[in-house]
């Protein structure tokens, strides 16, 4: 094995998201009041910052106004208010809009900025960079360092130019050691070196299991006279059916744009249904394909959510380091918003560990942090939505009146606690129980393919390397996921990643197509066995997302 050159920091953190970038320029903000030095950097798999950052995104500025409060003359780019708040429920071939008076504070968005998060992420870079941290995009986090006792030192980065054998090849460059008095995870929803992390100091053992979502989104440039700079539009109901979890997003940006999305709770119980379909399906009700005709998309992505609030968050801490953002679970489902809770909980992080390091400790449990997330207001507001997901989990009607009972009644105080019961790999039925579901062949307009979407969203791999997408168990595929769940995996990956080709003797295979992955993390999830894991690939890999 090639030696690994080794870096020192006080701080190292993992994801340039809003988490990560929050770290570290709080970390650095703390130094300068203090007149000390402190050494921070931040590891970015993309091959730049905001390359794999995918969001809706309507954002609360709350923790941005505490993080830099002087945000707007510094140009950040939170530039279109919300003007309008429209809530739909849709039919097959109607609409009926909820009178923004019932509306609960949840869903009301005034105050509110329609934002590309992508672009407040490589703001924040910047912002970072200024502040004297060391950001390095490119470079994917593969591996955990320990100290001699089992705390976290650091982390090493994946080695380079390793062929499909793996064996390393012409161009290989062996990874980087990066030692840190503390390193802090933000690599965003189900990071894949925070599902160890949990796993080895059982970090889950006294919460719910956290349940998911996909969220599928297309970035649209529509006719001028359609544009409404500032609507805010969310639905619930079709095209998915009354007992399976989702709901849409239309949001007006600036200069024509729109993002328009799709969000499908992944504890869906029929294999049949596939989330990617069931958005293009959306997109062609006549509520919403009015402001798309005319118009030329021209970006997609996918990205999963851990939509479990409160009650499904990890014990953040462990000796040497922390959880901060998605990686955790920080998101508000009620308000399908998770940017701001990111944010604060990186804020929290960095000042629980910059108190550490000025009473020169290193590779303990930042105590403190999960301390204050429980005295702030961010935990006031994940417990007054802690019900939600499981409200809605009881179908579309029932959870919609509840939900409206206790956030617009009752305020968030409702008297009990409901509880989330399985994880999502849990909850698919047998293929023999479920009705097939017939998907429209997409008109190339309004609706599309699979692979014409993930070539919008500039998604590549090195191809000579290592497939990212393992199994445990390479007759599982065919053996139970096909025979017994019809081959879920083919349709719930919003990339053609996993595809059953017949062989010549008219046997099945699962053939997976990684150079589509667009790091989405729903099959790492969502496979009924736990069969397929999803490792880092090369660093730079992936989507490079435009204004997402």
């Amino acid at each position: 094995m090639a030696e690994r050159d080794v870096m020192e920091y006080d701080l190292v953190i993992i994801g340039a998201g809003p988490a990560g970038l929050a770290t570290a320029i709080r970390a650095r903000q703390l130094a300068a009041e203090q007149n000390r030095e402190i050494s921070v950097c931040v590891l970015e798999k993309g091959s730049e910052i905001g390359a794999h950052i995918l969001s809706g995104a309507v954002m609360d500025p709350r923790a941005m106004n505490e993080l830099l409060p002087d945000w707007k003359s510094q140009g950040a780019p939170l530039d279109i208010a919300v003007t309008e708040d429209r809530f739909l429920f849709l039919t097959e071939t109607g609409s009926k809009q909820v009178p923004n008076g019932l509306l609960p504070e949840c869903f009301r968005n005034y105050g509110n900025y329609v934002v590309s998060l992508g672009n407040v992420c490589r703001w924040l870079g910047k912002k970072a960079e200024d502040l004297g941290v060391d950001l390095f995009p490119g470079f994917a986090a593969a591996e955990i360092l320990f100290t001699e006792n089992g705390a976290v030192r650091g982390v090493a980065t994946g080695d380079m130019g390793i062929g499909r054998d793996g064996q390393p090849g012409a161009r290989f460059q062996p990874g980087i050691e990066l030692h840190a008095k503390y390193t802090v995870f933000a690599e965003g929803c189900r990071g894949h070196l925070g599902l160890r992390l949990m796993e080895k100091f059982r970090l889950r053992d006294e919460c719910d299991p956290q349940v998911h979502g996909i969220g599928l989104k297309e970035l649209w440039e529509i006719e001028p006279g359609k544009h409404k700079p500032g609507l805010v539009i969310h639905s619930a109901g079709w095209p998915l059916e009354p007992d399976t979890y989702g709901g849409s997003f239309l949001y007006h940006m600036d200069n024509n744009l729109v993002s328009v999305g799709f969000v499908v709770g992944l504890g869906y119980e029929n294999p049949y249904l596939s989330p990617f379909e069931e958005f293009q399906r959306y997109k062609t009700h006549p509520a919403i394909r009015t402001f798309l005709e005319g118009g030329k998309r021209i970006a997609y992505g996918a990205r999963a959510i851990a939509a479990g609030g409160v009650l499904s968050l990890p014990k953040l801490v462990f000796p040497g380091g922390c959880l901060v953002g998605d990686d955790a679970g920080f998101l508000n489902a009620s308000r399908i918003k998770g940017s701001h809770a990111a944010i604060k909980s990186g804020m929290l992080a960095a000042e629980a560990a910059v108190e550490a390091l000025g009473a020169d400790r290193a590779h303990d449990e930042l105590t403190v942090y999960p301390e204050s997330f429980r005295k702030s207001w961010l935990f006031e507001e994940l417990w007054r939505a802690r019900n939600f997901k499981q409200w809605m989990a009881k179908g579309l009607y029932t959870g919609s009146m509840m939900v409206g009972i206790e956030q617009w009644l009752l305020g968030g105080k409702f008297p009990w606690t409901l509880h989330h019961q399985h994880a999502d790999n849990e909850t698919l039925k047998p293929a023999a129980e479920c009705r097939p579901i017939e998907y429209p062949k997409p008109d190339g307009k309004i609706s599309f393919d699979r692979l014409s979407s993930v070539f919008i969203s500039n998604t590549n791999h090195e191809e000579d390397q290592p497939i990212h997408l393992t199994l445990r168990d390479n007759a599982v595929p065919v053996g139970v996921n096909l025979a017994k769940y019809a081959g879920p995996e083919a349709r719930y990956c919003p990339a053609g990643v996993y595809e059953f080709v017949k062989n010549e003797d008219d046997s099945e295979r699962l053939q997976i197509n990684a150079q589509n992955c667009v790091h989405c993390k729903t099959c790492d999830i969502k496979d009924p066995t736990q069969n397929i894991v999803w490792v880092t690939p090369e660093g730079g890999g992936g989507p490079n997302y435009p204004n997402m």
